[in-house]
């Protein structure tokens, strides 16, 4: 059971408080929750929003690792013990992918837990039971150490085996390399990154060429083709690039 040791002011402006990312959204720093109890996580986005930062949530690893991609959070507070996959391996997924700051809080709060923590790149620890004046004061600290906002460098999918590096623009499939290239490279990426929703036909030629026009349709169409039997020749029944009638494509994730 978590400690609530402090009351909370619900008499303070709403101007002042922060706000919860899944509902609206204010430009105020955002903070992204990684737990699987919906009871942790109701009291942690109150405590948060009430110290005035936008919070959203993830209920598993998966989830987080797409919404670090798509929200671009400024502090990730994380979880150890998920099912599928746990603490430890999205915060190697996460390291992977960006440099944002990532705080543990866990009811594992061994020497050794805390240790393996740190050495796994993590900016704090705090165990359970917490007290919520500490969760916001550590917040704070370590978003004043961090400074400006991380960017991702990778996309990572760990459901279907797929890395996808924005710096280097290099993919990998079931632990191999695939030659991609500029423009292919450029629509995988406008894929994963909007993945799993849906990517018009309009927007990939905006994004990838600049104009949109039924010549950069079949130039889509023809790039699509390609990647997906580069995908095949490592691994033939992939089907992660999806075609969606009359809308556009879609990269499948799960």
């Amino acid at each position: 059971m978590v400690a609530v040791t402090t009351a909370f002011n619900l008499s303070q402006p709403i101007a002042e408080m922060g706000v919860d990312l899944d509902q609206m959204a204010v430009e105020r720093p955002r903070l992204l929750i990684v737990e699987d109890d919906l009871d942790t996580t109701y009291l942690l986005k109150h405590i948060l929003k009430v110290g005035g930062y936008n919070v959203m949530s993830a209920s598993s690893g998966k989830e987080a690792l797409r919404k670090v991609v798509e929200d671009r959070p400024h502090l990730v507070l994380l979880d150890l013990m998920m099912p599928e996959m746990d603490g430890w391996e999205t915060l190697q997924h996460l390291r992977t992918m960006t440099d944002v700051p990532v705080i543990i809080i866990s009811a594992l709060g061994s020497k050794e837990d805390v240790v393996k923590g740190l050495q796994e790149g993590v900016d704090d620890y705090i165990t359970k039971p917490f007290y919520n004046s500490e969760v916001v004061a550590r917040v704070k600290a370590v978003l004043r150490r961090a400074g400006s906002q991380s960017e991702v460098t990778r996309l990572v999918f760990p459901a279907v085996q797929l890395v996808i590096d924005m710096v280097n623009q290099e993919v990998k499939y079931r632990e191999r390399f695939i030659d991609l290239t500029p423009k292919e490279f450029a629509v995988l990426a406008t894929l994963a990154k909007a993945a799993p929703t849906v990517v018009s036909y309009q927007a990939i030629a905006t994004q990838v060429w600049g104009i949109d026009s039924e010549e950069t349709y079949r130039r889509i169409k023809y790039l699509i083709y390609l990647i997906r039997q580069k995908f095949a020749d490592i691994y033939p029944d992939s089907d992660l690039l999806i075609n969606v009638d009359r809308l556009g494509y879609k990269l499948r994730i799960e």
